[in-house]
């Protein structure tokens, strides 16, 4: 069995998926799973039934805490860059910056009036 945990799998989305699909996954997870949204239906089942949704539980959250930070994300995907498939893990692209040129602040929102006749109506 390998060293990492599988936190894709986990929360059953791809390797490539974006943080917004990450977060989608361990909401509709945590709705399933919580002992506290299934109306206490797990706190009435076995202690070893108990055990393993808390153990389920548990993995769930870890694999959240890991994706959701695009650091601890690439340090994950790094460690583990033997399993997955090229062009599957996220890339960093560069960003170019614009430099403004030194003087005073302008206005970042641009007015304008509303010509409420035009349009299809007019």
């Amino acid at each position: 069995m390998d060293s990492f945990p599988d936190y894709y799998t986990a929360l059953g989305v791809a390797p490539a998926a974006t943080q917004q699909e990450i977060s989608r996954a361990y909401r509709a997870l945590m709705r399933t799973h919580h002992p506290d949204v299934d109306g206490g239906a797990a706190a009435g089942g076995a202690p070893a039934d108990q055990a393993l949704q808390d153990a389920e539980l548990l993995k769930i959250m870890q694999a959240f805490a890991v994706l959701r930070d695009p650091q601890q994300r690439a340090a994950y995907d790094h460690s583990i860059s033997g399993r997955i498939p090229d062009g599957a893990a996220p890339q960093n692209i560069p960003v170019r910056k614009v430099r403004r040129p030194a003087g005073p602040a302008r206005h970042t929102i641009r007015i304008t009036p509303v010509r409420w006749e035009s349009g299809p109506w007019a």
